[in-house]
């Protein structure tokens, strides 16, 4: 079973309790950090990337999912991807190995966002000439 890891500031916390509610019957092992007041979103991005192992998956929301995809990619073990289409999902798996799918809940709708996560959890990383790339992420401190 795969651990999914959904946090979300406040801006995001409605489509983060929707995404959880759509998640659950698909059998997923969730951890859900939703916050119930006003929060910052690097307080709920660490908090995340700091229980989840590389191998997990993540979701980050926040308003326009700028900030906290930065605040998510500070984090040796993540590599996050700001998608607000399939598209960019599916190729961030393929190509990037991402382990966190971040989405700007001011931007997306509730249809759009369940699409994009679908891409995202369904979609597997190509390996190949995208492994040496993948490592230079893991090691360098400034490229």
């Amino acid at each position: 079973m795969q651990t999914i890891f959904i946090a979300s500031d406040h801006a995001g916390a409605s489509l983060a309790h929707h995404l959880c509610d759509f998640l659950k019957p698909l059998g997923y092992d969730l951890k859900c950090f939703i916050p119930e007041q006003k929060v910052d979103y690097p307080d709920y991005a660490a908090l995340l990337c700091k229980n989840m192992k590389e191998e997990d998956r993540g979701i980050l929301i926040c308003g326009s999912g700028i900030g906290i995809s930065i605040a998510a990619n500070r984090f040796s073990h993540i590599r996050a991807a700001l998608c607000s289409e399939p598209l960019s999902a599916k190729l961030s798996r393929e190509h990037n190995d991402a382990n966190v799918l971040c989405l700007g809940a001011r931007l997306i709708g509730q249809d759009m966002a369940q699409s994009i996560l679908q891409t995202f959890l369904n979609t597997e990383f190509e390996g190949g000439r995208h492994i040496p790339r993948i490592q230079k992420l893991k090691t360098c401190q400034e490229l």
